[in-house]
């Protein structure tokens, strides 16, 4: 059929054989490039974790701290879900070269929640209260938030322009989709989890501020 690839034909044909009855003795078995695509795949979801767990590792060693690294972390999910949306969107299916999209996009998505959350510890080391940091972090850090994407120099790749474009352009479409939401999401959803994460820091806050405008009506 039209559109067809290996995964799909041998995802029927797997289908197929589930209502034959294998002769006692015998057994079947999908190899060839079946085979291969799907040993590919398992290496790749391999070496996705390994490189989220080696981000994780390097981020505890730049921020000194096990919970700013994992507020961060929460960017990569975010992505991934956009990246998805974008492979649903365009008509393409997950296979391996959409896969290196998505080993590539947790290396590049983390980037966002390091400025954001760099800044924002930044500001409470100032001084400055938790709501008014988060906020302060949001627009000032903004601009390089947006800077670091990658958008415009895969956007030839994710519309097939030249020869052999349609090879990675799944990788391209999987980046983009993922970068351009896991953005928006990331100035939104990080800011919340951050002040989830140190509410206890808030509360007490919000009650120095409370008892000096006690302090300021007695006078």
């Amino acid at each position: 059929k039209e559109g067809d690839n290996i995964g799909l034909v041998s995802s029927r044909i797997k289908d197929a054989l589930k209502k034959y009855d294998v002769p006692e003795g015998y057994e079947v078995e999908m190899t060839g490039e079946d085979e291969t695509i799907n040993e590919t795949m398992t290496e790749l979801f391999k070496m996705l974790a390994l490189a989220l767990v080696f981000m994780y590792l390097i981020m505890v060693a730049q921020f000194q701290s096990l919970r700013s690294p994992f507020i961060i972390m929460f960017t990569v999910p975010l992505a991934f879900t956009g990246g998805l949306l974008a492979l649903w969107i365009s008509g393409m299916s997950v296979s391996v070269i959409a896969m290196i999209g998505f080993v590539m996009l947790s290396g590049i998505i983390v980037n966002n929640g390091i400025v954001y959350i760099d800044y924002t510890n930044q500001l409470l080391a100032g001084g400055l209260l938790q709501h008014d940091a988060l906020v302060e972090a949001g627009k000032t850090r903004l601009k390089p938030i947006f800077m670091t994407t990658t958008i415009l120099g895969l956007f030839t790749m994710a519309i097939g322009v030249g020869m052999g474009s349609d090879m990675v352009q799944p990788m391209a479409v999987v980046t983009i989709g993922g970068l351009i939401y896991g953005t928006i999401l990331t100035l939104v959803v990080v800011p919340c989890i951050f002040d989830l994460f140190h509410r206890k820091r808030r509360k007490q806050e919000e009650a120095e501020l409370t008892k000096g405008t006690v302090e300021s009506e007695g006078e």
